[in-house]
């Protein structure tokens, strides 16, 4: 089994596009240029409240940076495991005459 090779390329094409969509929408929706420091405030032992920084600039700015090096990478692998289903349908012998079943359109 050490040569064997699962090519599970139909649904895990459809999960990765999906995953795409999603950091594209959330770059796009967080623009560097507004980001703003994330502060809360924390309970003390007395009862009295503290503010702390829950999230700085600096760091949505390099969740956003890794967000877009990761949507990069994963936008790669899509386009080979497209490139994998566009040629597990080209080699299949008369794909003209086959029915919506059996070329998995439905």
């Amino acid at each position: 089994m050490a040569g064997v090779k699962k090519v599970f390329v139909g649904a895990e094409l459809e999960w990765a596009e999906k995953k795409l969509e999603e950091w594209k929408d959330y770059v796009d929706a967080h623009p560097l240029n507004e980001l703003k420091d994330r502060v809360g405030t924390k309970i003390t032992a007395n009862g009295g409240q503290v503010p702390y920084t829950i999230s700085n600039i600096e760091q949505q700015g390099k969740f956003l940076q890794d967000t877009i090096k990761n949507y990069l990478a994963l936008l790669k692998e899509v386009d080979l495991m497209r490139a994998l289903e566009e040629d597990k349908k080209i080699k299949a012998r008369g794909i003209e005459n086959l029915s919506p079943l059996e070329d998995g359109s439905i």
